[in-house]
């Protein structure tokens, strides 16, 4: 958990916070990359300003870096069809050639993938179970 006091956060703690090591930071400090502050102890601090441009600057990082391979071989590229947000939860509803996808995320993540009908969107199905059933003979149609 990290601790902010009066002082700032300590660089420890940032570093936790970010997924780095201190000797990372300590490099992005030589470098420009971040600015720190002294305690009084002498200890190396970051505002929560700071910290939060660095976690900011990190997330976009990701956005960027396209993905080149994944586990998951179920993908389905399609088109939003309907989104509904609720709180803090959203229902995406994906088509996909016949197939209709639908998630369940939060309205975070349904924000950050500007997720709205008509926008293009890659479904990635990773299941633990897949069930089979097999219609009754002479049966017409498909079970829903």
């Amino acid at each position: 958990m990290v601790r902010i006091s009066d002082s700032g956060i300590r660089i420890g703690q940032a570093a936790e916070a970010l997924g780095v090591s201190v000797e990372t930071l300590r490099r992005w400090e030589a470098r420009g990359q971040l600015t720190t502050q002294r305690s009084a102890g002498g200890h190396r601090t970051l505002t929560l300003r700071e910290l939060r441009r660095l976690l900011e600057r990190r997330r976009q990082a990701a956005r960027e870096r396209p993905i080149v391979a994944q586990s998951a071989r179920n993908r389905f590229s399609g088109i939003v069809s309907r989104v509904e947000r609720d709180g803090l939860v959203a229902v995406v509803e994906v088509v996909s050639g016949p197939h209709r996808l639908v998630s369940l995320m939060t309205a975070e993540a349904a924000e950050e993938l500007g997720l709205e009908p008509g926008s293009e969107a890659v479904c990635v199905v990773k299941a633990t179970n897949v069930i089979v059933e097999v219609p009754a003979p002479g049966a017409r149609g498909h079970a829903r």
